[in-house]
């Protein structure tokens, strides 16, 4: 009979740290005006972290936790931008009012010891 796999304890750490860092992005964008609409976006074809509504203004935001901004804004890259596009048209083919909505594509770094930092249009879609 298979056993089933535990994570590594490495791994379940990466995840809770994770988890926090989406956990405070939400909190940032939510003192920003935003209404977090959803969470942890899968689909086959790619993930997206938060999806924060402001009005018509749709935000897809990648969440990173790492030690600089500027290691944060490496960290999304060109593969990764991909998923969350392809990603983000299957949840707007999704919305009854996705003709006059605006999407943006924003990261958010969730820095040590300090609050998150949001960046709007952290990259710019293929649209």
């Amino acid at each position: 009979m298979a056993r089933a796999v535990e994570p590594s304890a490495g791994r379940k750490r990466h995840e809770r740290r994770g988890h926090r860092g989406e956990w405070l992005a939400a909190m940032a964008l939510r003192a920003k005006g935003f209404r977090i609409v959803a969470k942890r976006f899968r689909t086959p074809l790619g993930e997206i972290d938060l999806i924060a509504r402001r009005g018509d203004l749709v935000a897809m935001v990648e969440v990173k936790v790492r030690p600089t901004l500027l290691e944060a804004m490496d960290a999304v890259g060109r593969m990764s931008q991909r998923r969350i596009e392809a990603a983000a048209d299957l949840w707007l083919s999704r919305q009854r009012d996705h003709a006059r909505l605006s999407i943006r594509f924003d990261m958010v770094a969730v820095l040590p010891w300090r609050w998150p930092v949001h960046v709007p249009d952290a990259f710019q879609g293929t649209r």
